[in-house]
């Protein structure tokens, strides 16, 4: 086995603390990574605090994963030692059901999480709060030498997660495109939209975050709190992209799409939702989710953001202080992600 180092929650609720364990034996289509920068996701203290699902515990969160390989196995061809590579929220699937032969093996029955999760041979998963992880190569993605590393890691979940959709539905040149929110998600998507071609209009609660948003490249920002300026913008956009994991009620929202408006969703909100059923049928608007990307999409995703020198707004922090960043984020104290430097572990 091999020795691996990292921040654990020993149980539920629990703070993070040093934590030694083991990462198994590299297999013949294996690699291992040194892990550089992990990101830190808002899902990493819904898992510690079990409120999707039960825990593994200990548990190392993280799935925002960039490093640099040290070591291959046998039969590994995808990389060498020294290349640059990311792993994101899943490290295997079956490769044989209908969504991993379709490209969507984010959504594999059988797959596994990178964290908080067994692997095939029952065994738990632990994420990239740590200095070191063993993968198939297959889930490991290549990362471009033009990218800052620590910004490049939430790619790796907030930026496909975002990237995807807007690539399904085409969205482009002579759209219009709503951005709900302004967190992790909300501001690659105004990135992404305006890298597409689209126009962009953010939409927020909070009036202090229009002159962030107007310098992350959007070309409007409407106060969704305000009545005057939600009926401006009636019956405007091609596109809304909610990015909010709040409860709030989204009818207003609904609103601002034209005729066969599609209101994309990646948040994810403790309740369900209650829509008017009159928001949708008049317009003919659709209603659709996204979750993450397959593997080519990643790839796809990490590309066009080299070619376009994209990346996230971080800032870098000590492992040490990781427990205060839980806290932070939880209060939206963060531009707008934490970034785990583990030369700090």
């Amino acid at each position: 086995m091999i020795q691996a180092k990292g921040y654990a929650a020993q149980s539920v609720n629990e703070k993070l603390a040093p934590w030694s364990f083991e990462r198994r034996e590299l297999g013949t289509h294996d690699v291992q990574i040194e892990i550089l920068f992990c990101g830190v996701c808002h899902s990493d203290i819904h898992n510690i605090r079990n409120e999707w699902y039960p825990g593994i515990f200990p548990m190392v969160p993280g799935h925002e994963i960039v490093g640099k390989i040290s070591a291959v196995g046998e039969h590994a061809h995808k990389f060498k030692v020294g290349d640059l590579a990311g792993v994101g929220t899943y490290i295997d699937s079956c490769r044989e059901c209908e969504d991993c032969k379709s490209g969507h093996e984010q959504f594999c029955a059988e797959g596994v999480q990178t964290y908080n999760h067994t692997d095939r041979n029952g065994a738990p998963t632990y994420g990239g709060y740590s200095n070191t992880i063993v993968i198939h190569e297959d889930f490991a993605f290549r990362i471009s030498e033009k990218l800052d590393l620590a910004a490049t890691a939430p790619l790796l979940c907030a930026g496909v997660t975002t990237y995807s959709p807007l690539k399904r539905w085409k969205v482009g040149k002579g759209n219009r495109l709503g951005v709900v929110g302004l967190g992790g998600l909300g501001h690659m998507a105004v990135k992404f939209g305006v890298a597409l071609g689209a126009e962009v209009t953010v939409f927020s609660t909070s009036p202090d975050k229009e002159e962030a948003a107007i310098k992350l490249g959007a070309h409007h920002f409407v106060v969704s709190k305000d009545e005057e300026q939600m009926k401006a913008v009636f019956h405007s956009f091609d596109f809304v992209l909610d990015t909010v994991s709040a409860n709030y009620d989204i009818n207003p929202l609904l609103t601002v799409l034209r005729t066969n408006g599609v209101y994309i969703n990646v948040g994810l909100a403790s309740k369900p939702w209650e829509i008017s059923s009159f928001s949708v049928v008049v317009g003919n608007k659709v209603i659709t989710g996204s979750g993450h990307g397959g593997l080519n999409e990643v790839q796809e995703m990490l590309d066009f953001c080299a070619a376009h020198n994209l990346v996230s707004d971080v800032e870098v922090i000590d492992i040490k202080n990781i427990n205060e960043a839980f806290e932070r984020m939880e209060k939206g104290d963060v531009r707008y992600r934490f970034v785990i430097d583990m030369a700090t572990l």
